[in-house]
Parts: structure tokens; C-alpha cells; sequence
């Protein structure tokens, strides 16, 4: 089915997930325990203002050279810990640049599920023939596709959760929204010879 054919779809379900997560995070506030704060926050900040860090992510301990780990004092520095990741921004974060990149993010997935359903159902599929296979590839989005980065790097198990549950919710909606807005198999008239 060609693409441009769902664009209604599309648009609904990229104002539904963008809607419905600004609910979770902004209304419903289930994500407010997700991430810790740091104990002695002002010795932290003005430890990361004084110590020329540049914006950035960073893990420790780590080495510049993984053959330092065969030294046993950076051997010694591994084992005892403290492990982490910091992430440091450029700047103070943008509310509107980063809803704007939310919706396009949304967008994004939406095109994306259009086209693999759109291989997948041809027009006049049933509204369980197409919910199932929507909501499948919005669920690989939604809930899986940021698991990895999430194990490598630290997330919490609660902060998985909590994103498990909204992208659980993101994916029946864009199911339920595509199944519902699917366009109908054209009837094509029968000519007799």
C-alpha cells in the first residue's frame, strides 16, 4: 500500500503519542522517582564546573587505553568502584527543542509502522489484521529500541518499567489508531465480456 495513502493515520497517531506522552510525564508524573539526586548536589555541580569537563558522556572508572587496566592500580580502581556514567549537556535543556525533537521522534515511528504495515495488510484489512501487526512494530520502538543503551549504561530497573509501561501504551495506540483509520479496499467494478 503506498505510503502517502496513510498519511491520516500518521498524522493521528503522532498527535496521540506525542498527547500521550506529555500526560505521563507531565500529568501523571510516574516518571518523577526514575532518576536519583545526588546527595551534596552543590559540592557535585561545582566539582563538574571546576574540573574542565567538556559536554559529554562518561563512564568510570575507565581508561583512555584499555591496556591501563593491566596496571594494578587502574586493576585495584576497577574492582573497588564506584561505577557509573555522567552525562554532561552543553547547556540548560530546551523544553522546546525538545519537544519539537519528541513529536519528530513520534513522527518518525509513525511513517515507519505505516510502511511495515502498509507491506504487511492490504487496504480492507480486518481492524485485528492490522492492529496486531502496528502495534508489533510500534512496540519494537516503543519498548525495545532503547533497551540496549539502557543495560550498557546504567538505567534503573525502575526506569525501565515505567518506559515499558508508556511505550506499552504508545504501541496499542498506534495500533488501535491505524487499525481504526485503515483505508478501506476500493471495489472494483466487475465487467463482462
Amino acid at each position: 500500500m503506498p505510503i502517502l495513502e496513510l498519511w491520516v493515520p500518521i498524522a493521528a497517531v503522532t498527535v496521540a503519542t506525542f498527547f500521550l506522552s506529555f500526560v505521563f510525564w507531565a500529568v501523571l508524573q510516574h516518571h518523577r522517582q526514575d532518576v536519583g539526586f545526588t546527595p551534596k548536589q552543590d559540592e557535585v555541580i561545582y566539582l563538574v564546573n571546576n574540573s574542565g569537563i567538556e559536554p559529554g558522556r562518561y563512564m568510570f572508572p575507565n581508561c583512555a587505553d584499555h591496556r591501563e587496566f593491566k596496571q594494578p592500580e587502574k586493576v585495584e580502581m576497577f574492582n573497588k568502584g564506584p561505577w557509573g556514567v555522567i552525562d554532561v549537556w552543553a547547556g540548560k535543556p530546551s523544553m522546546g527543542r525538545n519537544m519539537g525533537l519528541t513529536f519528530s521522534y513520534f513522527l518518525l515511528v509513525s511513517i515507519i509502522v505505516a510502511y511495515l504495515t502498509g507491506l504487511a495488510r492490504p487496504a480492507g484489512s480486518s481492524f485485528l489484521e492490522v492492529f496486531q501487526v502496528a502495534t508489533t512494530a510500534a512496540f519494537l520502538a516503543h519498548v525495545l529500541g532503547g533497551a540496549p543503551e539502557g543495560i550498557w549504561f546504567g538505567k534503573r530497573a525502575r526506569f525501565f518499567i515505567t518506559d515499558a509501561i508508556d511505550g506499552a501504551v504508545y504501541s496499542v495506540a498506534t495500533g488501535a489508531l491505524f487499525a481504526w483509520l485503515w483505508p478501506a479496499a476500493i471495489a472494483t467494478p466487475v465487467t463482462t465480456p
